[in-house]
């Protein structure tokens, strides 16, 4: 792999070409060239040589790449060959909702544990899963080896909720707070905010022609 930080939109069109080449996978595709890959799910070809040049040559002339060795090579570079614990901290709506996301099923995530700091919510079930005191976080962390947490509190506590959670040594983190947030040391911190993306959508809508150059 090359020396130069690898971008987080690099990144992330890696997971992308790792899901199109497991639906070629289950279609019974053995090779596919950049070329057939782009076309097919509406990407760049170009673009996706140049990104996995960054990780290695992966491609064989005349060939292209062969699909289940191209998704193994992916899966370790997004070090998706190692299973992951999450949990989710705040067992309101978003945090049980994404408890039962049928999504995660399909990967090496697996929800561990629910938190929440509400005592009407604490020991009681969502599905399988137990929600426990935000106050014994560090404990159950460390005992079920969780290295993953999910921020789904509303916006003036998810400060103190990443305090906490980096205190208990999680580098990765997901928020889900409508809130900016100060991040210190090596912490990974990936903020979801379904409200900058419908102001996105919002700006398209407001100009006079779209982006096609349609009236």
């Amino acid at each position: 792999m090359k020396v130069e930080k690898i971008s987080e939109l690099t990144t992330n069109r890696m997971s992308v070409y790792l899901r199109c080449l497991n639906e070629l996978a289950a279609k019974g595709e053995k090779t596919v060239s950049s070329d057939k890959l782009a076309k097919q799910f509406h990407l760049n070809s170009a673009q996706i040589r140049k990104d996995l040049a960054y990780f290695g040559e992966f491609g064989v002339r005349g060939v292209g790449y062969y699909v289940d060795e191209l998704r193994e090579q992916l899966r370790k570079i997004l070090g998706l060959n190692t299973e992951h614990c999450v949990a989710i901290i705040g067992a309101g709506r978003l945090g049980t909702a994404l408890a039962d996301y049928y999504g995660l099923t399909q990967t090496n995530f697996s929800v561990a544990a629910l938190f929440d700091a509400d005592p009407k919510k604490i020991g009681r079930k969502v599905g399988d899963l137990e929600v426990f005191d935000i106050k014994d976080f560090a404990r159950i962390a460390k005992k079920d080896k969780i290295d993953v947490a999910v921020i789904a509190v509303p916006a003036p506590f998810a400060q103190n909720v990443l305090e906490l959670v980096t205190k208990a040594e999680i580098k990765a983190v997901m928020n889900f707070a409508p809130v900016p947030l100060k991040v210190e040391g090596d912490v990974k911190v990936k903020t979801v905010d379904l409200t900058i993306s419908l102001e996105s959508l919002s700006y398209f809508l407001a100009q006079p022609t779209n982006f096609n150059g349609k009236k």
